[in-house]
């Protein structure tokens, strides 16, 4: 509860406009407008609340995508800022869908204290990874696309030529449709995409050696553990962000990586099932740690074998291993990420007398 002289912003945004709408402590609506998106648009968004009194926090929709600057210049300003979800639809229903609405339903879940998530940062070289890992997934895509649109083409080449173009490594598939002479439509065709797929390999190299440097630079003893490389640990640091520190125990990493285990009980069956929900690339990236683990790695074999006998099948191994995993990569990005001043250990680990 707010003392009767504060005020709590709410913002919903978007693209080129964000809507903001004020409430005291006693949950009336005191002012309502509207502003651009650029650096100018914030800090009049800034300037004008801050006229109505003491802002001292804020509930904003979007804090990892549209609403990011917004965010950071409120907490330059030292409000603090909350993210918040939006309104559910039994809440729509009843209320109805506008800019205000949300942005009003915003600073009362703030308010009412429904929204307790601090934003993450991304101002740090976590943002820059996040960055470098968007650019590679891109070019991925495309090199996938390329790839299966010379398959396609060589494919209705006649016999000679297609068993000298139709190679099994795609690499080699590239250079040899690149090396072609544009005689007819079709064979310029598989020159330029040839000639892509190779730009697009270099590319996603390039790529990868600014990740590999980058998360050596970041959390060095990440990359020593075994099944872990550079872009799954990229992956992992990315969902903690700058600010690993939001999350305030181990548990809440493994729930926002989605490996929380969840009752999945029924009759005289009694067992647990990953969470479906959170992030389902670091799932998917603790999944491929996992995965290698159990092939690679002698101590996880032993757990696996160990864990067969027991009656444990496959999945539900997995499942154990990716929840152990998130608690290992939790203490490094904290310990490797929080501030130096701080002596004290990361939340979520044990300490011994």
């Amino acid at each position: 509860m707010l003392p009767e002289s504060q005020l709590a912003l709410g913002v919903d945004t978007h693209k080129d406009v964000n809507v903001a709408v004020l409430l005291d402590a006693l949950g009336r609506k005191v002012a309502t407008a509207a502003f651009a998106t650029t650096d100018r648009g914030n800090a009049e968004l800034v300037e004008w609340a801050q006229q109505y009194g003491e802002v001292v926090c804020a509930g904003v929709e979007g804090t990892g995508s549209y609403g990011h600057r917004l965010s950071r210049r409120l907490m330059d300003q030292g409000i603090e800022v909350i993210e918040v979800n939006r309104p559910d639809r039994s809440r729509r229903r009843r209320k109805g869908k506008s800019d205000s609405v949300d942005a009003e339903a915003a600073a009362r879940a703030v308010l009412a204290g429904e929204a307790s998530a601090v934003p993450k940062d991304r101002s740090g070289p976590v943002g820059e990874l996040r960055s470098l890992l968007l650019a590679r997934r891109s070019a991925i895509k495309a090199r996938t696309q390329a790839n299966n649109q010379l398959r396609a083409l060589v494919h209705d080449l006649h016999d000679e030529l297609r068993e000298r173009l139709d190679q099994r490594r795609p690499a080699h598939r590239a250079r040899a449709c690149a090396a072609l002479s544009p005689d007819t439509g079709t064979l310029k065709a598989l020159g330029v995409l040839g000639r892509r797929w190779l730009m697009l390999h270099e590319e996603i190299q390039e790529l990868e050696q600014s990740i590999v440097t980058l998360v050596r630079e970041t959390v060095p003893n990440l990359l020593a553990r075994p099944g872990i490389g550079p872009i799954t640990a990229a992956q992992l640091l990315v969902t903690a962000g700058d600010n690993p520190d939001r999350l305030r125990t181990e548990a809440s990493f493994a729930a926002l990586c989605g490996v929380s285990p969840i009752e999945h009980s029924s009759g005289r069956t009694e067992r647990r099932r990953l969470n479906l929900g959170g992030d389902r690339v670091a799932n998917s990236a603790l999944w491929i740690i996992a995965h290698v683990r159990l092939v690679h790695d002698p101590r996880t074999q032993q757990y696996g074998a160990k864990r067969t006998t027991e009656g444990k099948d496959r999945k539900d191994i997995l499942r154990r291993l990716q929840r152990y995993i998130a608690r290992e990569v939790y203490r490094d990005i904290t310990l490797a990420l929080s501030p130096p001043a701080s002596s004290n250990p990361p939340p979520g680990t044990a300490t011994t007398a």
